[in-house]
């Protein structure tokens, strides 16, 4: 279902209904923020990738939410064996292992 509708058969109306919906959406994709998940129940792998992602947002002041998923059901959702397990934007990108800073960057940017 869209977003807006035009009804209108006025061509000159459409065209800035078009730049406004193309504005909302482009204002709306800069200021939406990267959400970044760590999946782990607490283990100590868990614990140093949740500190050093959230080291590395804050040292580059990257806008991103972090967020630690604990619940074992939730986690299972993602169908990973192995924990930790960092989710950029819904993307597995690292799972039984805790990456360096650098690869942390490179893989948020």
């Amino acid at each position: 279902m869209p977003i807006f509708s035009i009804s209108s058969n006025n061509y000159g109306c459409r065209a800035i209904y078009f730049l406004i919906i193309t504005s909302y959406i482009y204002d709306k994709h800069l200021i939406m923020s990267k959400v970044i998940k760590i999946l782990g129940t607490g283990c100590p792998k868990c614990k140093q990738m949740t500190a050093l992602v959230e080291e590395v947002v804050n040292e580059n002041n990257i806008d991103a939410q972090v967020v630690k998923v604990e619940d074992i059901m939730d986690i299972m959702t993602y169908n990973v064996l192995t924990t930790p397990v960092l989710v950029i934007d819904e993307n597995i990108t690292v799972k039984g292992r805790v990456p360096g800073k650098q690869e942390i960057l490179e893989l948020i940017k």
